[in-house]
């Protein structure tokens, strides 16, 4: 019963780490960083190594921003760089970690390397991290470590979190700008309708003169945006974030989007590419890890980022089971491109499933690069178009009792 307790007790003691200085036997001054539950431990550990310690202070971490899929892609460069050059796996955690601008995620991998120094795998102790480490991810390292390729699985997985990044950030890219240039739309229209609409409506009141209906129109808004401005904006806020917390958790909600994206006439085809790009990138990685293909469809739906192409993977998995070919149960997915099921097709019979596939992936991610750019292109003349029809709309309703005041003088 003590024996328990005594254990519940030191559970109970949060470790946090302690930076540390001192002499070594030789009077040379050294320093470093310990993980204990207080500063008699640190003293006695280092006692123990022949130290003399001189200073000990418990390092706190500023709280740091928060950590992006952005910065897990660099800690894997970097840490399949470390090790490709043959630096001890626990010292690349320390290198990685102390470089690292973000505190948030220098202390991540301090938790990380922690375990590992423990007996943890490294596999189970990204495992511990869900958040920022998922299925593919964990299996892939397992698949390093069990066959003894970590460093040349950390390289693949690497390039595979850099190309999907990449993608990503085209994607999000072609949908800033049109995003971006319909806020500021709104804005602008709301200062107008707020206060300069008023004021026009001050001095046209002092015609009293008949105004033109288009006038009329934008002063009858005006007046509803100046009288229910906090029930317009509550209401349309509102319903954005209300939309949004459904489209994150509601899973019929997330497919019905998933399903209008890719439908959508202009953004749908860009976002298909980019999905089979994902899906293909990902199977390509896992399959040439040495993963069975039907664990690898496991993580392949999740990583496509589309409730669609998920659905369509779970088929194409049990299919697979029951010793259907690839090709085959891709086909009658029809979710995939003619072209698509051709080149793994050529894969499955040559016995370079992962080149082809990464070929694919190649040409769809050209492919997205190049719809980004004719976008871009596109939509700079025709967002133009929408803000003068919009707001010329507005300054000619205005300016029209001028105009014909100006007539009848």
């Amino acid at each position: 019963m003590a024996t328990a307790s005594k254990s519940a007790a030191n559970a109970a003691v949060k470790e946090v780490i302690y930076a540390w200085e001192g002499k070594d036997k030789s009077g040379k001054i050294v320093k470093g960083e310990l993980r204990a539950g207080s500063e008699t431990i640190v003293n006695v550990t280092l006692r123990r190594q022949g130290i003399l310690v001189t200073k000990v202070k418990k390092k706190s971490f500023t709280s740091g921003r928060k950590i992006t899929d952005a910065d897990i892609t660099l800690f894997t460069r970097q840490l399949a760089t470390m090790m490709k050059a043959g630096v001890p796996l626990l010292q690349s955690f320390d290198i990685v970690g102390k470089g690292h601008a973000n505190p948030s995620v220098a202390k991540l991998l301090q938790d990380i390397r922690t375990d590992i120094e423990t007996g943890s795998s490294l596999n189970q102790a990204f495992r511990k991290f869900p958040r920022y480490f998922d299925n593919l991810f964990c299996n892939l390292v397992a698949a390093g470590e069990q066959a003894g390729i970590l460093e040349d699985l950390l390289t693949r997985l690497a390039v595979y979190k850099e190309k999907t990044q990449a993608i990503k950030g085209k994607i999000k890219s072609a949908l800033f700008y049109p995003i971006s240039v319909l806020v500021v739309a709104f804005v602008v229209t709301t200062v107008i309708m707020i206060w300069v609409v008023p004021a026009f409506k001050q001095v046209f009141t002092s015609f009293g003169a008949d105004l033109p209906a288009p006038t009329l129109f934008v002063m009858a808004v005006s007046d509803a945006f100046v009288a229910y401005w906090y029930i317009i904006f509550g209401t349309i806020f509102g319903s954005l974030y209300l939309f949004f917390q459904a489209w994150r958790r509601s899973p019929k909600v997330q497919r019905f989007m998933d399903k209008a994206l890719l439908q959508a006439p202009i953004f749908g085809p860009v976002i298909r590419k980019a999905t089979i790009a994902r899906w293909t990138r990902t199977l390509a990685t896992m399959f040439a890890a040495g993963v069975p293909l039907v664990e690898s469809l496991d993580s392949v739906g999740g990583a496509s980022g589309n409730a669609i192409y998920m659905e369509a993977t779970k088929r194409i998995q049990t299919e697979v089971s029951t010793g259907t070919s690839l090709t085959t149960s891709m086909q009658s997915s029809g979710v995939f491109p003619n072209m698509v099921t051709q080149m793994v097709a050529i894969g499955e019979e040559s016995g370079a499933l992962d080149q082809m596939l990464s070929k694919v992936a190649d040409f769809y991610e050209q492919e997205v690069d190049d719809a980004v750019e004719s976008l871009s292109s596109l939509m700079e003349p025709l967002i133009m178009a929408i803000l003068g029809v919009l707001i010329g709309g507005l300054v000619v309703a205005m300016y029209l009792p001028i105009f014909k005041l100006g007539a009848v003088v």
